[in-house]
């Protein structure tokens, strides 16, 4: 309930916000028309394009009504086939998207981090929590491609690297029913670099659902209990993706439509050599700017993402 309040009351605030903005640049602007003040029609002019952007990432924002945008967002990391090459990129990946949720005032949570042998990791699993995180990381859901000079190669030579990117929104216990008897529950000593504790008591949780088949783990916390709520956590959300994804299935079925299967598809390419440039296969969206790209900022493909989306639906927004 607080976080709704926190919500609401941060949407009454933006737009109070942008009411005094536009109360403070209509006043500039006629005092410097009856003073024919350039630099004052100038900087009425420059604040009112910074309104604009703001005023288009509130409509943005609104276009986040789906039945899971304000829910936390279950981010799973995995590399492809290509070992240390792979695995480093996987974990760029994920600083990627920590900084772009330290940017934007997200909280990030590591529920689950296996690192690789050499560097990087071969899977991690990260809780993004804060307004409508699954409604703006959503897009982010499928394979990205990165092409550079390895720097694990005596010989320099280019390789191309991918790495998946999974996205499924957080869902409340109600929402669905876990038989305790379809779990296989496993307790493990957790891998890779820990402190003290965690390496020295079997604290790592595995969950499997009979049933499905689906796998969850979690081994980032101190304690057996809490990788076990997180591990719960997870397995709710891709339960209920799964359950989504049938339905889906069966809708397309009566349709006699035939669709990808977007998680499986390529959405966007990061070259750094021989030229640079971060490009969205789905909207066109690029950029030469990679660096600004892997330290976070990576809203100009969300948003293009989400107008893109909103379009195909029929609330295309200016």
């Amino acid at each position: 309930m607080m976080q709704k309040i926190s919500a609401l009351r941060a949407a009454i605030e933006k737009y109070d916000d942008v009411v005094r903005r536009m109360a403070d640049i209509r006043a500039l602007a006629e005092l410097a028309d009856e003073e024919d003040d350039q630099q004052s029609i100038e900087e009425s002019l420059t604040e009112l394009g910074e309104l604009d952007v703001t005023v288009s990432r509130i409509e943005l924002a609104n276009l986040l009504s789906g039945p899971y945008d304000s829910a936390t967002a279950i981010v799973a990391i995995h590399p492809g086939a290509g070992g240390t090459e792979s695995q480093d990129w996987a974990e760029m990946l994920m600083r990627m998207y920590t900084r772009w949720a330290e940017r934007n005032g997200f909280s990030v949570e590591l529920a689950d981090l296996l690192p690789g042998e050499e560097a990087g990791i071969k899977s991690a699993t990260l809780f993004f929590s804060g307004a409508n995180a699954f409604g703006y990381l959503k897009g982010e859901k499928g394979v990205h491609r990165l092409v550079r000079i390895s720097p694990f190669d005596a010989a320099a030579r280019r390789h191309t690297s991918f790495a998946s990117v999974d996205v499924v929104p957080e869902i409340e216990d109600a929402e669905v029913d876990i038989d305790p008897a379809d779990l296989k529950i496993d307790t493990y000593r957790s891998g890779g670099a820990g402190g003290q504790h965690v390496n020295k008591t079997d604290s790592a949780v595995r969950i499997t659902h009979l049933p499905t088949g689906i796998v969850v783990q979690c081994q980032n916390e101190r304690s057996q209990h809490s990788n076990r709520e997180s591990a719960m956590r997870i397995l709710r959300a891709r339960l209920a993706q799964k359950q989504r994804e049938e339905q889906e299935q069966r809708l397309s079925a009566i349709r006699g439509e035939q669709q990808e299967i977007a998680w499986g598809s390529q959405i966007r390419s990061y070259v750094f050599q021989p030229y640079t440039m971060v490009k969205d296969h789905r909207t066109g969206v690029e950029t030469g700017n990679v660096g600004a790209v892997m330290d976070g900022e990576i809203d100009q493909f969300i948003e293009a993402y989400l107008r893109a989306a909103a379009k195909s639906a029929g609330r295309e927004v200016q």
